[in-house]
């Protein structure tokens, strides 16, 4: 049996096909059309996914779409009804586009799927679980777990903006919902917006901005007293009630009123780009407290319900890995599963499983040899020598190829350990935000002015932004505060005290620049100033090559960490194929691109002529 699943139409459109239970491939549209969190709908992605599976759409069994459309279009028209006369300008917007498209998602479907091949309606069956469902569904049967509780909490699907279920065996009961407009996700989002970032995508920079927050400053204290007064009320359980007279969302084209919130924190809406000042640290600080403390009550009325040893956690707050950190901290569960995928480019993964197990009814095998059923993640497209070669004829780029791995690895690692930044792209690209060590930009963690050159010169991003730790499995506990598998990015540890400098006494008072150049630890260029990391660990048995390139660096260093972050610049999606790769190599000052068994050195390429079109065509996210 052959699902194929669709997520579309809001941001992060993908596909993912599944056959006989297993997870044969998904990737997201963007990563093809290069635009960034693309909606459109995932033709590139369905056409990789079926190519790989080696079926055409006539073979599929089914057809899985991530989310009831109709439920979607009667919260819409209830919002507005409770809310008018307030909305009336944005119900006029969109409601002719819900009434011409939106609502004819069926016929949109399998007419853009006739685009792809002709198909016979009346024998391709198309499906329409619930959006949450499929977040559910998307991390519980692909964990390895037989009976887990699943958390999933997001901005909003049709109504449902948090869950907890129940996962065992092949069925998955819905225990429990939180509705809009009461939203984890969307009360995040509000303060990304007024921090002077993009709503849906960059929650994840006030994430990282909120460390730079001064936690003994009592006017971290007073934001989150007025954010608990007058915005969000928390409940023990983890239900949540947005107070919508601060709040625009529900019927208006921003996320808040920006008068309002002037005059509640007394600062005004940062303006984009421009350097965040302390009070906004302390904003996201703030913001992010309360965020852990909502996501931290729903874990603990998880385990309370359902009793269950394990979680599975999904959803776009699922990617708060600060969050995740502080529920694995708390000792709930014997341990967590966390999607990779969790935003709604993994709705496509959870609506084909959802089709098989639920729909169909299928039975659910687990292998118990295996960490889960994602292969690492690296679901993607994957590329032969003769992609590379096609590469380097076009753009005249000289290469040395390498015929033994081991001394491929041997010279990549003492590149990295004397400085050099190394674009890698190896094997099948990863599936979700992250960079897991197929298409990322490695470093050396021991510089302390990597972080620094990566931001500023090959990533063109804010300097305050942090990198990734990517470590040996086997060696994880001597560099961190965490002893357990961490092998998609989505868990913040502190550094272990022994590799900790302490700043000085007056450390806090310093502004964010100056906090961002002290030395941290021993691995500076992993460690955020808070002394946390947010850490990838590697598996022999998911990235054998990573692997064995972090074995080579300890034997020449004596660490087994790197920098790890995704090979791309800002703006751009991660790059897939060989010519991304090379074109981001050359925008940028990189200076080693390791394709397969090439190595490609900048100091031997030809003049690139196109150095700054990179933003031109790719909007600043």
């Amino acid at each position: 049996m052959t699902i194929l699943g669709i997520s579309a139409f809001y941001h992060d459109s993908a596909a993912a096909i599944i056959q006989d239970g297993e997870v044969l491939a998904a990737a997201q549209e963007e990563r093809f059309t290069r635009i960034k969190h693309d909606a459109s709908f995932p033709v590139n992605a369905i056409k990789f996914c079926l190519q790989y599976a080696g079926r055409s759409l006539n073979d599929l069994d089914a057809v899985v779409f991530y989310e009831k459309p109709f439920l979607k279009f009667e919260r819409l028209l209830e919002t507005y009804y409770a809310f008018a006369p307030k909305g009336l300008r944005s119900f006029l917007l969109s409601m002719p586009v819900w009434i011409k498209e939106k609502l004819f998602l069926k016929k949109i479907i399998r007419d853009e799927l006739n685009t792809i091949e002709k198909t016979d309606k009346r024998k391709l069956k198309l499906l329409f679980p619930e959006h949450h469902l499929s977040h559910a569904a998307s991390a519980f049967y692909v964990s390895p777990f037989e009976k887990a509780a699943i958390l999933t909490i997001d901005g909003v699907g049709e109504w449902s903006t948090a869950s907890i279920c129940m996962g065992e065996g092949n069925k998955i009961t819905v225990l429990k919902e939180l509705n809009f407009p009461h939203s984890p996700g969307l009360l995040y989002s509000a303060f990304t917006y007024y921090c002077g970032f993009k709503v849906n995508s960059g929650e994840y920079k006030l994430m990282g901005l909120a460390p730079y927050g001064n936690p003994h400053d009592v006017q971290v204290k007073k934001f989150v007293e007025l954010i608990k007064k007058h915005l969000v009320s928390l409940n023990e359980d983890g239900s949540i009630f947005l107070h919508q007279q601060y709040f625009n969302y529900a019927t208006g084209s921003r996320m808040v009123d920006d008068a309002q919130w002037e005059k509640l924190f007394g600062i005004p809406k940062r303006k984009p780009e421009s350097l965040p000042e302390q009070s906004y640290c302390n904003l996201a600080l703030a913001v992010q407290q309360v965020t852990e403390e909502i996501v931290l009550n729903m874990a603990r009325e998880a385990k309370k319900i359902t009793g269950a040893d394990y979680l599975c956690m999904a959803g776009g707050v699922a990617l708060n890995s600060v969050a995740n950190g502080k529920i694995h901290d708390a000792g709930l569960f014997k341990q967590l599963f966390i999607q990779p995928a969790a935003g709604d480019a993994g709705g496509a993964l959870g609506a084909a499983c959802a089709g098989y197990y639920i729909y169909f009814g299928r039975e659910r095998k687990i292998d118990p040899a295996k960490m889960d059923a994602l292969q690492g993640a690296y679901l993607g497209a994957d590329y032969a020598d003769q992609d590379v070669l096609m590469m380097s004829r076009k753009y005249n780029a000289p290469y040395k190829h390498f015929d033994d791995e081991d001394e491929l690895l041997s010279k990549t690692a003492r590149l990295i350990a004397t400085g050099a930044v190394i674009g890698w792209h190896q094997g099948r690209m990863e599936f979700g935000p992250r960079a897991l060590g197929a298409r990322s930009i490695l470093a050396d963690a021991r510089d302390g002015e990597m972080q620094k050159k990566v931001n500023e010169k090959i990533k063109f991003r804010e300097s305050f932004r942090p990198f990734a730790p990517v470590v040996l499995m086997e060696d994880v506990s001597d560099y961190f505060e965490h002893d357990d598998v961490s092998p998609y990015m989505l868990l913040v540890k502190p550094v272990k005290k022994n590799r900790q400098i302490a700043f000085p006494d007056n450390f806090q008072s310093k502004g964010l620049l100056d906090k961002l150049y002290y030395q941290r630890s021993d691995i500076p260029a992993v460690t955020h100033v808070d002394y946390s990391a947010r850490l990838q660990t590697v598996h022999k048995e998911t990235n054998r090559r990573l692997w064995k390139l972090l074995q080579a660096f300890k034997r020449y260093t004596g660490y087994s960490v790197m920098i790890n972050t995704s090979f791309n610049v800002r703006g751009e999606p991660i790059v897939n194929t060989p010519e991304d790769a090379y074109r981001c190599f050359m925008r940028t000052r990189m200076d080693y691109l390791v394709i397969g068994d090439f190595i490609f050195d900048k100091k031997d390429q030809p003049e690139w002529k196109e150095k700054e079109d990179w933003q031109k065509e790719f909007s600043l996210d």
